[in-house]
């Protein structure tokens, strides 16, 4: 028998072994067996906005740990915290987190779990309510930003209710300084929006984004809108889009390579305003330099509110490594 042979030999016996051992302590030891209490939770008509909590309850009803290797919640729902491991004749939970804040109307929001169980691998859970939006905002429940750092935008939105009982915005939420709301009653007819109840109240809210305090990056954030409601005293109002720099650089590093020394090098930065309204205002004042080797000068270029930063390496640099900056002052 040739040694290759040999080795495919053993290896058979081996995978033998271990498919024998592993029958064994199955039959020795038992089976796992998932059984789910209450697999569908129906919360029945919530009001909009409010949080689903619930404990699912895991039984084993087998005779061998119940291992839960794995909780993956759709889209819509989380899962707090889950047993992984449930002894034979004992319960676990599965904690489920639902926000209805973002959706209105029947929704499901599933949770998948997979077991150790060779009958049942994965299960199925699922959370069900009926979203009612007792309060609305007019046009959406969202309000969406494009706008440079420092610059301000105003959007608008209109409170309402469908509920008899006198309805009050008490205040305004906000995530931080940089945003502010200013809330107006609705006295004139022709300024309220159609929907709602007639003769109701309505209020409309003016979200005022940006300033000095803004930081750049997308936007997304949150303003809870605490009103007099009984049934839904806190109305979710989302931030979403960007704040953008009031200025681009191009490229942000200068690599000048190996060079030799006496030899002069030269390149070229652009910086430019991302203001649409008024690029022309944006100016670049001054450039200084963190190294004696290195020089730089602005000129404007034809294109409002550019400019072009000529940075040039010294012909008496001395030689070694070069590692600085530019300090680009701008209005």
């Amino acid at each position: 028998m040739s040694s290759r042979r040999a080795v495919v030999s053993v290896l058979t016996v081996l995978v033998a072994v271990m498919f024998s051992s592993f029958a064994f302590a199955q039959t020795a030891g038992g089976t796992p067996r998932l059984t789910l209490v209450e697999p569908l939770k129906d919360f029945g008509t919530v009001a909009k906005g409010e949080k689903l909590d619930w404990n699912f309850v895991v039984r084993n009803t087998g005779d061998a740990d119940l291992h839960i290797l794995a909780v993956r919640p759709a889209c819509g729902c989380t899962v707090a915290e889950y047993d992984k491991v449930i002894k034979p004749g004992e319960s676990g939970k599965i904690s489920a987190h639902v926000d209805t804040s973002t959706f209105s109307g029947p929704s499901s929001r599933g949770i998948t779990v997979e077991t150790n169980d060779p009958n049942t691998p994965t299960a199925q859970l699922t959370i069900h309510a009926i979203v009612k939006p007792y309060v609305e905002a007019f046009p959406a429940g969202f309000l969406r930003y494009n706008m440079i750092q420092g610059d301000t935008e105003v959007k608008s939105v209109t409170m309402y209710t469908e509920e008899t009982e006198p309805f009050e915005i008490v205040r305004a939420e906000v995530p931080g300084d940089y945003v502010k709301v200013d809330v107006t009653k609705i006295e004139n007819e022709a300024e309220r929006v159609k929907q709602g109840r007639t003769g109701q109240a309505q209020y409309r809210l003016d979200v005022t984004v940006g300033g000095p305090t803004a930081k750049i990056g997308p936007l997304a954030d949150r303003i809870t809108i605490v009103t007099s409601s009984a049934n839904q005293p806190e109305y979710t109002l989302n931030l979403s889009g960007v704040i953008r720099p009031s200025y681009k650089v191009v490229p942000t590093v200068l690599n000048f390579g190996e060079v030799s020394t006496g030899g002069s090098t030269v390149q070229n930065i652009l910086i430019s305003s991302n203001s649409m309204r008024a690029p022309g205002e944006f100016k670049v004042t001054k450039v200084e330099s963190g190294s004696p080797n290195v020089t730089a000068e602005a000129k404007p270029t034809e294109v409002p509110g550019e400019y072009e930063i000529t940075v040039k390496l010294a012909d008496n640099a001395k030689a070694g490594a070069l590692d600085s900056n530019l300090r680009i002052f701008t209005t």
